[in-house]
């Protein structure tokens, strides 16, 4: 599923590590029995019987608030603003936390890889050919206004989405052929031969509308009105581009299922949303909202010392993030003819000084991202391809660059000086032999024009960190400059692609699948509103993303992986920046949380499965 303000974060999918015990819950469904449970490659840690998750607190107490800024987005989401309560569909900027007042039908367990476990449905029968499962609805399934929330209703959902949601939702759900209601209980839906492998799992864990609520609405408009949802929280106060708070429903009628006990325990959850990352920190300095994930070194490393934190009122926690950390880079568009020469696009990744900016701007805080696999077995090692990677590369031997035949690309170590003369040097060869020369102090490129690059930039703090970039590119004879927009008209240039280079993030599951096609493939290089912001467009790409999705272990899962990698990153179509090894909490100090955190509950667990502590609160209070 960042070391960017707000997390610009896109989670692929789930994540996390193979629990103790396994059960077989794909394959049981095979033999015709009705399972409580899916996941990638059939493996469940928790039996049938399970009570509870192993991570929870069941005796978490119910009350109190939790408030937070944004830290991850989805679909049409925005870190920094919202204007609607339509959160599936691409117009409009949907409002964070509108998951959590509707049900799916399976969840994800936070401890294990994929596996997901009944909630709406209560168990599922999966045809020989896994190309159809049968979801059986739970009756006492229910909407907030007491209607029963039936397979109808599910049926609808999918298909509405697959028709009408955001185009991520429509692409991941391209092998769903159909979803029917056989009566109230039963929903079948049927995939295409040879369907990516998670897609059941993404289908399973989508939201699940009122059929009778959108029968009077058109589902595809961006609205204000409160839609009628089914989940452990309602809409509750807001204001558009403020805040916006969830009230949880006291007698939700999931509440004591398995998958919920422990979990849901604040009675309001409340995101504010702010346009810039110094106001908003000073906004968690005088408790404007309690809960913050630090994403900026800068002020992590020097503005932490206000009295709160010094007297206790302000706990700090640092805690290993054991999850892949994906991708985060500036990504060229190379859809417009100056980025079409990888020589050209080596030439930009030379002149970032990732060593100096670490160091200068960001206090030594991260490390370099190579990959979109990073921190995760499923890089490529820095050797030549094994036997196994082999076989699926050389296929396309003469048609990729040769380099991925040895050891993958990754940027190069710069002397950290600023202007590091060896690479800047590099540089200017690449783009010499990309025909791109310098005439009168300017690079120009071959239709004649000055080449020029605009950043596309959303948060003015970021500005630092570009601008000794666009030094040295300066040096290179490239007019390199920054544009600063505002959050609606950034996501707008991002949809339709009107960029030259801007910053994306997004996590990778520790189970890639289907996802990836809406990140890397051409299939949707030219879909507006797509997450391929490269606008990459290769066969092989497109091949090595099919060899995923049909890989039947996770052995094969990590080989195939690896060699996409290595293509992947032949391609040069970012400049890789950063990533930190840890998440860096800051909290007023009247929560509790589990002792040991999930690996994969949104890497820290908050909210869903932390709880008010009153006590705590109380003594906060008399500290004032």
């Amino acid at each position: 599923m960042t070391q960017l303000s707000r997390r610009h974060v896109l989670a692929l999918g789930a994540g996390g590590a193979f629990g103790a015990l396994r059960v077989r819950g794909a394959q049981a469904s095979e033999a015709g029995i009705a399972s409580h449970g899916i996941s990638a490659f059939g493996d469940l840690k928790y039996p049938a019987d399970f009570s509870q998750f192993d991570y929870v607190n069941v005796n978490a107490p119910k009350g109190g608030a939790f408030s937070l800024i944004p830290s991850v987005r989805a679909y049409n989401q925005s870190y920094q603003t919202f204007n609607s309560l339509n959160a599936y569909i691409m117009k409009g900027d949907g409002a964070q936390g509108m998951d959590m007042t509707f049900v799916p039908l399976m969840v994800r367990a936070s401890d294990e890889p994929d596996a997901m476990y009944g909630l709406a449905a209560k168990s599922v029968l999966i045809s020989p050919d896994k190309l159809t499962y049968r979801f059986t609805m739970r009756p006492e399934a229910r909407f907030h206004d007491g209607s029963r929330l039936t397979a109808h209703d599910a049926a609808f959902s999918l298909t509405a989405l697959k028709e009408k949601g955001h185009p991520l939702i429509v692409v991941q759900l391209r092998d769903m052929v159909k979803a029917e209601a056989s009566d109230d209980a039963t929903l079948i839906v049927t995939f295409a031969k040879g369907r990516a492998r998670d897609v059941p799992l993404y289908v399973a864990s989508l939201p699940i509308f009122s059929k009778a609520y959108y029968s009077a609405r058109p589902f595809e408009e961006s609205t204000l009105d409160i839609p009628l949802g089914s989940g452990p929280y309602k809409v509750g106060k807001f204001e558009v581009n403020r805040y916006i708070e969830y009230e949880r429903v006291k007698d939700w009628w999931a509440a004591d299922l398995p998958v919920c006990r422990g979990s849901y325990n604040f009675d309001v959850v409340r995101y504010e949303f702010y346009r810039d990352r110094d106001v908003a920190f000073e906004g968690f300095t005088g408790k404007n909202y309690l809960y913050r994930e630090e994403f900026t070194s800068r002020i992590w490393a020097t503005r932490y010392d206000f009295s709160a934190v010094k007297d206790g009122r302000v706990k700090i926690e640092v805690t290993p993030d054991e999850t892949p950390s994906g991708a985060q880079g500036w990504f060229i568009n190379t859809r417009r003819d100056k980025f079409k020469d990888p020589r050209v696009r080596e030439a930009l990744t030379n002149a970032f000084d990732f060593e100096w900016t670490n160091k200068t701007i960001m206090y030594g805080a991260y490390a370099r991202t190579v990959s979109p696999f990073q921190n995760s077995d499923l890089m490529a090692a820095d050797a030549p391809p094994s036997p196994e990677e082999l076989r699926l590369l050389e296929p396309f031997r003469g048609q990729v660059p040769d380099e991925v035949f040895s050891a993958p690309f990754s940027p190069p170590v710069s002397d950290g000086s600023g202007q590091d003369r060896n690479l800047l040097r590099k540089a200017q060869q690449l783009l010499n032999d990309a025909g791109v020369p310098i005439k009168d102090g300017k690079r120009i490129l071959p239709n004649g024009e000055v080449f020029r690059i605009e950043f596309l930039l959303d948060e003015p703090s970021f500005q630092p960190h570009h601008a000794p970039y666009v030094k040295n590119l300066g040096t290179l004879g490239i007019e390199a400059s920054i544009r600063l927009v505002d959050a609606v008209q950034y996501k707008a240039r991002q949809e339709d692609f009107d960029f030259d280079m801007t910053i994306q993030r997004f996590s990778m599951s520790a189970t890639p699948g289907d996802a990836m096609r809406a990140f890397f493939s051409s299939q949707v290089a030219a879909t507006k509103g797509s997450y391929n912001l490269a606008g990459i467009a290769s066969p092989a790409i497109d091949a090595m993303i099919e060899k995923i999705l049909a890989v039947d272990s996770r052995e094969e899962l990590t080989i195939a992986c690896r060699a996409f990698d290595r293509l992947f990153r032949a391609g040069r179509y970012w400049v890789p920046q950063w990533y930190n090894k840890t998440h860096r909490l800051a909290y007023w100090d009247q929560f509790g949380h589990p002792a040991k955190l999930p690996r994969y509950a949104n890497g820290v667990g908050a909210p869903e499965i932390w709880w008010f502590d009153a006590a705590k609160a109380a003594k906060l209070e008399q500290a004032k």
